[in-house]
């Protein structure tokens, strides 16, 4: 068998995180409140009714950073049409600093509009603008005088680094360019909330990543609650600090991110977690990985996640000497959600049913999460 290894051994230690009681923050208000929604469109021609969203309560704390992931279909883009308006709940109630949206006429929407800022997956910039001007539009549509433009559009620019290119065309500006511009216009009426709707996924891995550090930046700076959905988990880890998880209309899990990371509670939310490791997997475990054991396919590939007040345990140590089995770290790797640390060891043992059941009971009476990736 092999020489059995601790957690300590595997991957860096991590810091313990303290908070004493008088540092624990008060609640902050939601400025975004679903409640009890529903969204149905109508039966058309030969077309049946659609239950896009089913009885959604949610609530975004004001600052906040909180995503909603969920697959092509799941209600994610409904979900946030409802809050700028675009589309009416068939029920229940969405709020904004208290406004419920679906109540305004349309005159009481349009002024309503102008404290929630939208960006696009696709940018939506007229091409025949440049950066300034395209994130000039929405003020000179609310009749701001031109001079008053002026001060609030330069500032901007400067914000999302682009201050050389204001009178660039969007034909002469990069993808992360274009998107950086989209995200100065959402900004430039001075709204509560900005809203994202997969404002990444049209861009590179690198851009993504400058992207997501500039609506941090902004969040942070100027306080302001967003609301993005997404269908990578990757994006969720890197800057939300809530996380609600949506399938089939209806939210099956919602919480801190940090928590679902650590304790995913719902299947979809558990596979999503599992692609984002396999993305990470060496090649040559991740090319063999099979969802179901066949023949030769012997070791069954395990995911566990700890945290700071676990990272010396001998868990693996433990495991093998209960159960005498051989566990093999394939990989480990320690990372921060929303400020704290957080660690996953990718492991393989034997792969029968009777051992695979017994090493993930053992790890979880050690108060950590285990789960398995596949089989090679």
């Amino acid at each position: 068998m092999n020489a059995p290894l601790t957690l300590a051994a595997a991957v860096p230690t991590l810091p313990e995180p303290s908070v004493s009681a008088a540092a624990i923050p008060v609640p902050a208000r939601s400025i975004i409140r679903f409640e009890r929604v529903a969204k149905t469109f109508p039966a058309r021609r030969s077309h049946a009714a659609v239950h896009a969203l089913s009885d959604i309560t949610l609530d975004v704390p004001e600052g906040a950073i909180l995503g909603v992931i969920g697959r092509s279909g799941a209600g994610k883009s409904t979900l946030i049409r409802l809050v700028n308006g675009l589309e009416k709940p068939s029920g229940g109630r969405v709020l904004v600093d208290d406004v419920d949206i679906g109540a305004l006429d349309e005159a009481a929407l349009r002024k309503e509009r102008r404290s929630i800022g939208m960006i696009f997956q696709h940018f939506n910039l007229l091409a025949r603008r440049t950066a300034f001007d395209n994130v000039a539009l929405p003020l000179e549509i609310a009749g701001v005088p031109r001079a008053e433009i002026k001060a609030r559009v330069e500032p901007l620019l400067d914000l999302v680094g682009l201050s050389d290119k204001r009178d660039r065309y969007p034909a002469e500006l990069s993808g992360g360019q274009k998107q950086r511009v989209g995200i100065a216009r959402a900004l430039a009426t001075k709204p509560r909330v900005l809203l994202s709707d997969e404002a990444t996924s049209a861009l590179d891995p690198e851009t993504t990543e400058q992207i997501l550090a500039l609506l941090r930046r902004v969040n942070a700076e100027l306080n302001l609650t967003v609301l993005l959905i997404t269908h990578e988990m990757a994006v969720i880890k890197a800057v939300a600090d809530k996380v609600a998880v949506i399938d089939g209309g209806r939210i099956v899990e919602d919480g801190a991110t940090y928590e679902v990371f650590a304790r995913p509670r719902h299947p979809t939310t558990r596979s999503f977690l599992a692609a984002l490791t396999a993305k990470s997997l060496p090649r040559r475990v991740a090319e063999r990985l099979s969802g179901e054991p066949r023949e030769g396919r012997d070791q069954a590939v395990l995911r566990i996640v700890f945290t700071g007040q676990h990272a010396q345990d001998p868990v693996l140590s433990r495991v093998s000497r209960l159960l005498s089995v051989d566990v093999n770290i394939i990989q480990a790797q320690v990372d921060e959600i929303a400020g704290t640390p957080f660690g996953v060891i990718v492991v393989s043992v034997p792969g029968d049913a009777p051992t695979v059941s017994a090493v993930i009971n053992a790890v979880e009476r050690l108060n950590l999460t285990a789960e398995v990736l596949g089989y090679v």
